[in-house]
């Protein structure tokens, strides 16, 4: 007689059920039209305003800038032995910049002396009249660009309900929290990116309300006809001089805003956080380990 091994079936825990991922509606309409206008609006406003500045590259505090050994920032254009070389002088110190502020390549090969190169300006060519023309078009689009936001914000309780900063959120402890994932690439994943974090939210407060606002405001008091009839605005910010300053400051701070904007993009997923910004459909990162 002979006996037969029975096989006993090993107890294995069954599978979860995958998890459909979360598509849920993160930008509404009104925010994804108006932060395409801006995108264009400021890119154009940019290249328009560097070539104001190259009129005149330098930078004062007071209400003239009469005298070049005061200006504060100055794009340089030094002789020597290979021939002329680009400088930024800020304050007491000079930053090489050959080839790209104070001397730059034009076309035919040669070489232009001007504060910004000829493919960072708008138009190319060195031409303030048109470059002013330009601006002042461009900036009055990105003041009714930003009053529809502004207005379609508070009206659908944007403001309260995606930027405006918790208590509990601003605490140190909150804050450093937050720091400390951005250093280490880590991006929220599951319920905490349906909302901005704290420094996001910070961020876009900042530019919305602060340095948005300070372009604009600092923008009119370089402008005669405003100081005509307000003459008090130029002297709260100090002057011309001061105001032209804080205007490129400020245009400056928006530029790195937006080079951080656009890393964290990559870093997070190119393809989800545009999609999410032309369809308003955003698919919700899994929560690690699902």
């Amino acid at each position: 007689m002979t006996t037969e091994a029975i096989e006993t079936p090993v107890a294995t825990k069954p599978r979860p059920p995958s998890r459909a991922r979360e598509v849920i509606h993160r930008h509404s309409g009104v925010v994804r039209l108006t932060h395409w206008i801006n995108v264009l609006v400021v890119s154009l406003l940019l290249m328009s305003g560097l070539q104001i500045f190259n009129a005149h590259p330098m930078l004062y505090w007071g209400s003239y800038g009469a005298n070049f050994d005061h200006a504060w920032l100055a794009a340089l254009a030094r002789s020597t032995p290979t021939g002329l070389h680009g400088g930024l002088r800020i304050g007491g110190v000079v930053l090489d910049t050959n080839g790209v502020i104070g001397v730059s390549p034009g076309p035919g090969g040669q070489t232009l002396v001007r504060g910004f190169p000829t493919w960072a300006t708008l138009p190319s060519w060195q031409d303030l009249a048109t470059g002013r023309r330009w601006h002042f078009f461009l900036a009055w689009i990105l003041v009714l660009n930003g009053l529809v936001y502004l207005l379609a914000g508070a009206l659908n309780g944007h403001f309260r309900r995606d930027l405006a900063p918790t208590r509990r959120e601003l605490s140190p402890r909150s804050l450093l929290a937050s720091v400390v994932d951005h250093i280490r690439l880590r991006h929220p994943t599951g319920e905490a990116a349906k909302r901005y974090n704290i420094l996001q939210k910070l961020a876009y407060v900042g530019v919305v309300f602060v340095l948005l606002p300070g372009m604009v405001v600092t923008g009119l008091a370089m402008s005669p006809g405003v100081d005509a009839f307000a003459p008090w605005l130029t002297t709260v910010l100090g002057g011309r001089a001061s105001a032209r300053s804080i205007h490129f400051i400020c245009a400056n701070l928006i530029v790195l805003f937006v080079i951080v904007h656009v890393v964290e993009v990559f870093l997070a997923g190119v393809v989800n956080e545009v999609g999410s910004m032309i369809t308003g459909r955003y698919v919700l990162p899994r929560e690690h380990g699902q």
